[in-house]
């Protein structure tokens, strides 16, 4: 699979494209995968449901050198390559994988957020993955179009509380509600079928609408940072929080921790 210049341009625009099929080979792989993470949930692994609200809302993360199936999709598909070539980047590091699960029935939405804020990383050259493996028209991600380039960070918030991560700041941008007002913000949402991507930069605004169909939604992520990402400290403990890490601002990232899976050939 090989990106064109229109994708390429049009992700560094909207900071969010659809790429149809970029781990369609993968399926089973991912789907195995998932369903030993779920029978086997790692530390960091999290019910997003208050008692009383329908459903089921599962997400974990951290977990590709536990698992195999998740470790062979990042080391042996294509997904480090067109990461660094839809960030322009000359190599493609992993920060981590993700997944979330929604079971039939549940409304709760994933709310409005982006990913930079909460994690001790940053930079230009960033991209997550999102890939559903069942078909997606109703709980599919949503993509706020150049949030990525907003001269402020949206202040991150606690998922099953709504409370505020980090102690408020005219740093931060208040979360901001995209639904109710249409006319200031453009919407990006697509049907999707298994192994079908989104890709986003780590800065992009994204949430999930509720799942109310009758079948469950399994999606996939990897968090893949290029050439600029550099450790930075954040107001308080980040998610992931990685502790005892060692690393200080302005650092790349420790490659024993997070590996590089592509870096391009000079000709």
């Amino acid at each position: 699979m090989r990106l064109d210049q229109s994708q390429i341009d049009d992700f560094e625009t909207n900071g969010a494209i659809l790429i149809k099929g970029m781990f369609r080979d993968w399926v089973d792989t991912i789907q195995a995968g998932i369903e030993k993470n779920m029978d086997d949930p790692g530390p960091y692994a999290a019910e997003n449901l208050n008692p009383g609200e329908p459903g089921r809302f599962f997400d974990d993360y951290c977990n590709w050198d536990r698992i195999a199936e998740f470790e062979d999709v990042i080391r042996r598909s294509d997904v480090g390559r067109i990461a660094a070539e839809i960030m322009r980047s000359r190599l493609t590091q992993l920060f981590h994988d993700h997944v979330l699960v929604k079971e039939p029935g549940t409304s709760k939405p994933t709310p409005w957020h982006q990913d930079s804020p909460y994690y001790f990383v940053d930079g230009k050259q960033t991209v997550s993955f999102w890939s559903p493996m069942e078909p997606v028209n109703e709980a599919g991600l949503r993509c706020v179009a150049g949030s990525h380039l907003w001269e402020k960070p949206v202040l991150p918030t606690r998922w099953l509380s709504a409370t505020d991560f980090y102690p408020e700041g005219d740093e931060y941008l208040p979360v901001p509600d995209p639904d109710s007002d249409t006319t200031s913000f453009r919407i990006l949402e697509w049907e999707m079928e298994p192994g079908d991507a989104v890709a986003f930069n780590f800065k992009t605004l994204h949430g999930a609408r509720g799942n109310q169909s009758s079948r469950r939604r399994r999606a996939f992520s990897l968090r893949l940072l290029g050439d600029d990402a550099r450790f930075v400290t954040r107001p308080g403990p980040t998610s992931p929080p990685f502790p005892d890490h060692g690393m200080i601002d302005g650092q790349r990232l420790r490659e024993d921790w997070f590996p590089i899976i592509y870096a391009a050939t000079s000709s």
